[in-house]
Formats: C-alpha cells, sequence, structure tokens
C-alpha cells in the first residue's frame, strides 16, 4: 500500500511511502501570493507531486494531519493555514483519493513524542531511516519528518484502535 503523508501548512511537507519505505519526500509546494513575500499553496504543483507517486493499480490512502486552531497565533495566519489545509482537502477530492485524518497527539504519543521539542521527530524519523539523515539535516526538515512519521503512523495503525 501506498501512503503519502502530508504535514498541513506552507512550511509543511508531503512524503511518501510504501511498505514503510520512503520514496519521496517534498516541501509543501508554494507560490507568492500578491506583494509582500506572501506566500500560498501552488495546489497545481501539489497536484503534480500526487500524480507523479500515484498510479491507477496503486492502493492508497492519504494521510493529513487535522489540524485547528492554536493558542497565540494570529488571526490572518490561521486563517492562510487553515486555507492551505482545505486546499489540501479539495485537491485530494478533485482527484478521488482516499483521505484520512490523524490528530498531532496521536502520531505523536504512538512515536512517544508527546511533550518534546519540536526537532524530536526529526531525530525519530532519522533513527528509523538513517540513509535520509542528509534530507533531514537542517531545523527546517522538521516537517518533511512529520510528514514521514504521520504516514508510518497510518502504515502501523491502519488495521487497529490506537488511543
Amino acid at each position: 500500500m501506498k501512503i503519502i503523508g502530508i504535514d498541513p501548512g506552507l512550511s509543511g511537507a508531503i512524503a511518501v511511502l510504501e511498505d514503510n519505505k520512503v520514496l519521496g519526500i517534498y516541501d509543501m509546494p508554494v507560490m507568492a501570493d500578491g506583494k509582500k513575500s506572501k506566500r500560498q499553496l501552488n495546489s497545481a504543483q501539489l497536484v503534480s507531486i500526487i500524480k507523479q507517486n500515484v498510479s491507477n493499480n496503486d492502493e492508497l490512502a492519504i494521510v493529513v494531519e487535522q489540524v485547528n486552531a492554536m493558542p497565540g497565533q494570529g488571526v490572518t495566519s490561521m486563517f492562510n493555514f487553515g486555507q492551505t489545509f482545505g486546499a489540501i482537502k479539495g485537491v485530494c477530492a478533485a482527484l478521488e483519493l482516499p483521505i484520512f485524518f490523524v490528530r498531532p497527539t496521536k502520531w505523536k504519543k504512538y512515536f512517544e513524542l508527546l511533550n518534546s521539542s519540536k526537532d524530536a521527530s526529526r531525530t525519530k524519523a532519522i533513527e528509523m531511516y538513517p540513509s535520509l539523515s542528509n534530507q533531514l539535516s537542517k531545523k527546517k526538515d522538521v516537517n518533511k519528518s512529520d510528514a514521514i512519521l504521520i504516514a508510518r503512523f497510518y502504515s502501523e495503525t491502519r488495521f487497529k484502535e490506537v488511543n
């Protein structure tokens, strides 16, 4: 089964796994949104990434981190975050792909990452996939690590109930 894990948000990432092997990791595709270095999701590029990693005979699941408003974030940033999340859902619906959602607390608890630093998921992903250490070497690569772990969580738990 091919699983595409998505850490939503403009600085998020996409990971493609099959049989728990990482086939590809991508930064969330973005493009300019007017002036002032504003960015928005490049939906066409997202479609392209998904299509190049999926064939008609693949058993497939798209797993997206279920996000909601966080205390301390501004209204504008939360609106943009929600807009990106909605666009990801729309792309998957338009492509008629099965989409599943997982709360951050669920997958983080599974990998024993609750109440740990943001960078802990990068360390965990490198432990699980040492060959990817050069692709996950920067602090900003935590989003790629999250996408990998989101997909891996689904792969390992899809047939059993996880609290």
